[in-house]
């Protein structure tokens, strides 16, 4: 069974302001969100894609551009207990494809949806899954992820 949950809140040790409040949600909205997970198998070097609730549909694709993010391939960053952190952006109805991230961004052109389709090795990896809030939350994120994967919070 998949798990999904908040694992961290923000608190303040002042009263803000009205505008301080609207910034802070502004800018705690434009981080990108913590996931941390674990699968059935290693699919830490395949290129994830999102399917549709019922799973016979993918909604959601990278192009083979957007692989590659400042000379680096998105791999998940292992933590402790098996624990993978998201560095790609993968949701629950997440799938694996049996291209690795370098096969895939080596391809001459983005593979149509019904090639992706084929190309799907798990439709239902994910063991459990959990929304950490967003990285601006965090002071060492890795550190403070597994603080909280010892403590067994979310679990």
């Amino acid at each position: 069974m998949v798990a999904f949950g908040c694992l961290v809140g923000c608190t303040t040790s002042r009263k803000s302001t009205n505008k301080e409040t609207i910034l802070l949600n502004s800018v705690v909205k434009a981080t990108p969100s913590v996931i941390i997970y674990k699968t059935k198998k290693d699919y830490s070097q395949h290129v994830p894609v999102g399917l549709s609730k019922d799973k016979m549909k993918i909604v959601s694709y990278p192009a083979i551009s957007d692989v590659k993010v400042g000379g680096e391939y998105p791999y998940p960053t292992r933590l402790e207990d098996g624990y993978l952190l998201d560095n790609r952006g993968i949701a629950e109805n997440v799938a694996f494809l049996s291209y690795t991230y370098e096969e895939y961004a080596a391809l001459p052109a983005t593979p149509s949806v019904s090639i992706l389709m084929e190309k799907i090795i798990d439709k239902d990896p994910l063991i459990e899954i959990h929304r950490c809030g967003n990285r601006s939350q965090y002071n060492d994120l890795i550190k403070e992820l597994n603080e909280l994967i010892r403590s067994g919070k979310f679990k």
